[in-house]
């Protein structure tokens, strides 16, 4: 009998020893394309002021929310990105928090497609000075981080913390995706979704290939697999397939214990100049890429979870929020495993990044909105919502109460035995970080066409990591040039 291997939710403990926490890939912050990672952005308006340097000033310190909720009706508008069975929550969450909350708050949720498209509007409103078109919460992935840090109509975290006395607010989340949100000694938003990158397999193939009782760890085991399905028979299986981009680029760096990007890959400040060419990190990861290619055991095209859901491709990494979509669709149609994310080599460290989406909050000058503003927030990111969101979909859940909740624990009683991405972040390096850049959705597309030349055209090693270097320093030159301080 065919049987459905579950990933059990990461427990809340675990997320604490990824300090850097991470991307994106989306929608959750799946790798495989722009569109839900954590890489995909539009620079940010060069006029705008840091939000540091523009709401904490403007605000006054002390205010006791409940001293304007409920004074009078207030609506609020909501851009999310949340699709298919998260967009089914995301309706319910909306449904159940305007029919019930005590003060009156009326929220107007608007879909905004994928989280690039979504940055792409956030940036033309700004851009155009169109402030009054800004929503009251955004739900944002890494592509909008930096273009919300300088937009200088920010209503941080911080500022949240300060205007409420609400510093004890934040006991309750996660220290490691709250680090994915703290960025330039500013914390920007709260988590609302965080997921790591796992690996999937089509446990049937790797069983025709006399794989019964392991599974492909490293790029040498992928290429030792593809051999192996050739001598069964399985010529048309595909072993993996995919092509890399910032996030991914940034698990298999961060694995060689190298940053793509100085300033710990943007996390501790505005990324300047690649940093995984001087020690290296990208020529042993290039290398080990492009033996996969040449070996056949890699295919040059961007991660299909169709691929493998009609069971084409016996290896693919993705998110660990899709596991329960991914499980649907196959609908036992061949056993589905779910380990560790890929390591480049034996040497490498094992581990992903924390990708995810944030809730941000703009400052609208309004304090009654501001206000029903956190108060969603934070019932977004309550412990009960958090504990359904995850068992719905996959994610994790970023309240450490969800643990406690009987919708997780029904989940964690329902898979007991599996669970990979506990285990992933259990091993995952403390340094790990995803990245943040300003010119992103350039930088990934580079990054992914590059990578993806080097195979088409049977470029050199060195000839890869010279080009790499020349385009996207530039991109990171260009930027600053067109940002400065």
């Amino acid at each position: 009998m065919k049987r459905k291997i579950a990933v059990l939710l990461a427990a809340a403990m675990t997320l604490a020893l990824v300090a850097c926490g991470g991307n994106t890939s989306g929608g959750e912050a799946s790798p495989a394309a722009p569109a839900e990672s954590s890489a995909e952005a539009q620079t940010p308006a060069s006029e705008a002021a840091p939000a540091s340097e523009a709401s904490p000033a403007a605000q006054p310190e002390g205010q006791d929310p409940e001293a304007l909720l409920g004074s009078e009706p207030v609506e609020i508008t909501f851009w999310h990105c949340a699709s298919d069975d998260a967009g089914v929550l995301m309706d319910k969450y909306i449904e159940d928090f305007n029919a019930n909350n005590e003060y009156g708050i009326t929220v107007n949720a608007v879909y905004q497609g994928q989280y690039s498209d979504a940055t792409t509007l956030l940036r033309s409103v700004l851009s155009a000075q169109n402030y009054n078109e800004l929503p009251d919460v955004m739900q944002m992935d890494a592509t909008g981080k930096t273009i919300y840090f300088t937009s200088g109509k920010a209503f941080t975290v911080d500022d949240a913390v300060a205007e409420y006395n609400a510093a004890s607010d934040l006991d309750q989340y996660l220290p490691a995706a709250l680090a994915t949100w703290h960025f330039s000694n500013t914390q920007l938003g709260i988590p609302f979704s965080a997921s790591t990158t796992v690996t999937f397999y089509n446990m049937d193939l790797l069983a025709e290939a006399g794989w019964t009782d392991r599974v492909p760890e490293t790029f040498a085991d992928v290429i030792q697999l593809h051999e192996d399905l050739v001598a069964a028979g399985q010529e048309s299986a595909v072993a993996f397939q995919s092509i890399p981009n910032t996030p991914t680029l940034a698990n298999w760096i961060g694995q060689l214990g190298g940053y793509v990007v100085n300033e710990r890959n943007g996390s501790e400040g505005t990324a300047s100049e690649l940093a995984c060419i001087d020690d290296g990190t990208l020529e042993t990861f290039l290398t080990e890429w492009k033996a996969m290619y040449d070996a056949g055991a890699l295919i040059n095209a961007d991660a299909s979870k169709d691929d493998f859901i009609a069971g084409k491709v016996a290896v693919m990494t993705n998110s660990s929020s899709n596991v329960n979509s991914i499980l649907a669709a196959v609908d036992g149609a061949f056993e589905v495993g779910v380990g560790g994310y890929l390591r480049v080599n034996d040497a490498a460290a094992s581990g992903a990044t924390v990708n995810g989406a944030a809730l941000v909050m703009f400052d609208s000058e309004d304090a009654l909105r501001k206000a029903a503003s956190y108060e969603f927030v934070k019932y977004l990111t309550s412990a009960g919502v958090q504990a359904d969101f995850a068992a719905g979909t996959g994610y994790i859940p970023v309240n450490t109460a969800s643990t406690s909740d009987p919708a997780y624990q029904a989940v964690v009683e329902a898979y007991p035995q599996y669970e990979a991405t506990f285990k992933q972040l259990e091993v995952t390096p403390t340094e790990m970080c995803s990245v943040t850049v300003g010119p992103s959705k350039d930088f990934y597309y580079a990054i992914a066409q590059d990578i993806s030349d080097m195979l088409s055209y049977n470029q050199t090693v060195e000839e890869t990591v010279e080009i790499m270097e020349d385009d996207l320093n530039g991109l990171l030159e260009e930027y600053l040039r067109s940002n400065p301080d």
